[in-house]
């Protein structure tokens, strides 16, 4: 009897690879992770150009524009296949699966965090099964849009706990968290201030009141450790383009293994959630009772994926993770400490006031100010690139920051 067609998909590798390591992406130009900080001489840093805003878009290292480009020239060079190679998928997952110490059958590619955040609310059956949300005002704008959408569509009984001198008291969640909670939603590393939450506590927490948490780690992913099995987190999510070096257009999502389709429903199934694909209808098919059959899939791929992923942000994960994990994301929070408390120490006699609580380690310091634009123009003239808002300045050093960059700014402001 002649054979059934059967199609080959991208994530059968991950599928394949359940819980098991997949080989390392092979990366034009990567070379040994040197042993110095700043790493300077790792991007094409601009002459004149200070650049402390990572928290808004990271520069992508050489290697990772290296292996940008080897992409677009073979995407170019009729080398089609590169487009949706299940290999490199799989051996990027793997690659973040390490980083935040989870399996590669947990981590699912998605577009952006927030389609992350999305698909963990709707996944969960939230409003329609009822209980409440809780988060906090500190968390990312747009899951906070999201979440009040759902309250003013749907009923959603959202509860926001307020912050307190630039932190958010596990105290203050305790009290609004219960019996009825369904999900505790927060942003591991919060992007106006950079506050970092305890992300265990609050785990605990929510997981004795029955309830689960997500976590958004965009601003945290590349930047602290993140240790998805010692926190206990069931869900998290961000994209690639900030601490994680890579590009728009892809991201993860973290899905506890036991959580994966018993709770974390599918809400969307296309051509990734399938692990085989057959047809019963073309010559030389096998018969079916159906012209088509298929199999879903058991990974977080499988239950969270649709289809195609950004093949260029892609290959840019391919090489921006292997670096960082090469620095060692420990090595890179301690590069910046002495860079932040000398911001934090100097900044308040030139009139701004901190509002990142004292103690914190991201990568993430806020200042308070009467007139940002003032400040704006005087830190462009200076060549200085920080995040200004009307009535605050962040500053989010990085691998390629010292302290000779904190005179620059300190020079402009004075």
């Amino acid at each position: 009897m002649a054979a059934a067609a059967v199609l080959p998909r991208g994530p059968l590798s991950s599928e394949e690879g359940r819980g098991g390591a997949l080989p390392r992406p092979s990366v034009v130009g990567m070379e040994p992770a040197q042993e110095a900080f700043p790493r300077k001489s790792d991007f094409d840093l601009p002459e004149g150009v200070t650049y402390l805003n990572g928290a808004f878009m990271h520069p992508m290292p050489r290697v990772v524009r290296d292996a940008v480009r080897t992409y677009n020239d073979r995407r170019a060079g009729f080398t089609t296949r590169t487009s949706d190679d299940p290999d490199i998928s799989g051996a990027v997952k793997s690659e973040f699966a390490r980083m935040i110490n989870a399996k590669p059958s947990e981590i699912a590619f998605v577009p952006n965090t927030s389609t992350g955040e999305v698909l963990v609310v709707h996944g969960l059956g939230i409003p329609e099964s009822g209980g409440n949300v809780v988060t906090d005002a500190l968390h990312f704008e747009g899951a906070i849009v999201h979440l009040q959408a759902l309250q003013r569509d749907a009923g959603l009984d959202l509860r926001v706990v307020m912050p307190k001198e630039g932190r958010i008291d596990l105290e203050d969640l305790e009290r609004v968290v219960d019996r009825d909670t369904r999900l505790v939603e927060l942003s591991l590393v919060t992007m106006y201030n950079g506050f970092q939450h305890d992300l265990k506590a609050v785990c605990e927490l929510a997981h004795a009141h029955g309830a689960y948490v997500y976590a958004d780690i965009i601003q945290a992913a590349g930047a602290v450790p993140i240790d998805v099995r010692e926190s206990g987190v069931d869900f998290a999510a961000c994209s690639g383009f900030k601490w994680l070096m890579g590009d728009l257009g892809l991201g993860f999502l973290y899905v506890q293994e036991d959580l994966i389709g018993r709770v974390l429903r599918r809400t969307q199934t296309g051509y990734h959630s399938v692990s085989r694909y057959a047809t019963h209808f073309l010559p030389y098919d096998s018969p079916g009772s159906s012209p088509f059959s298929w199999t879903l899939g058991s990974s977080a791929s499988a239950h969270y994926e649709v289809g195609s992923v950004a093949g260029g942000a892609r290959a840019a994960l391919s090489a921006s993770i292997p670096y960082l994990r090469g620095l060692d994301v420990g090595r890179i929070e301690a590069h910046r400490q002495p860079i932040l408390q000398r911001l934090r120490a100097e900044l308040p006699a030139l009139g701004f006031t901190c509002v990142t609580p004292e103690g914190s380690t991201s990568p993430i310091i806020t200042f308070t100010m009467a007139d940002g634009a003032g400040v704006a123009e005087r830190l462009a003239k200076a060549g200085v690139d920080a995040r200004v808002a009307d009535h605050y300045v962040r500053f989010s050093p990085s691998v390629y920051n010292d302290l000779a960059d904190v005179d620059r700014v300190l020079e402009a402001l004075s």
